[in-house]
């Protein structure tokens, strides 16, 4: 597997999907990676994400007040999310690229936003 801190521009989808099966692929990983186990894994990151605001009552956008090592923390675990949500996509056989922005039209649809007022010319 290449790198890890290859850009500093951000990293695609496709990147991402690339990557974990390259990762999976290298480790021999790929005979466990079913649908199933990677729910399972995608649910336990979850859970695991949560751990972290469980006793924290609200918290503001940005976190302020937490310690650096919480926010990396969070940064860990969403990432572990992501990764298995990636994953889980690829091995289904859903382009997660196409899938989000139709669901982004269809949410837009369901909800559209309120139409604002013209203004006095």
């Amino acid at each position: 597997m290449t790198g890890v801190s290859e850009t500093t521009e951000g990293v695609t989808l496709q990147q991402l999907k690339n990557k974990m099966a390259e990762f999976s692929k290298d480790r021999d990983w790929d005979q466990f990676h079913t649908p199933r186990n990677l729910l399972l894994a995608l649910v336990g990151e979850v859970g695991e994400l949560s751990e972290i605001f469980q006793w924290k009552g609200e918290v503001p956008r940005g976190l302020p007040g937490w310690k650096e090592e919480e926010k990396q923390h969070v940064g860990e675990e969403l990432s572990d999310v992501l990764l298995y949500l990636v994953r889980l996509s690829d091995i289904c056989g859903v382009n997660l690229d196409q899938a989000v922005l139709r669901k982004l039209e269809l949410n837009a649809i369901k909800y559209p936003a309120p139409l604002k007022p013209q203004q006095d010319q």
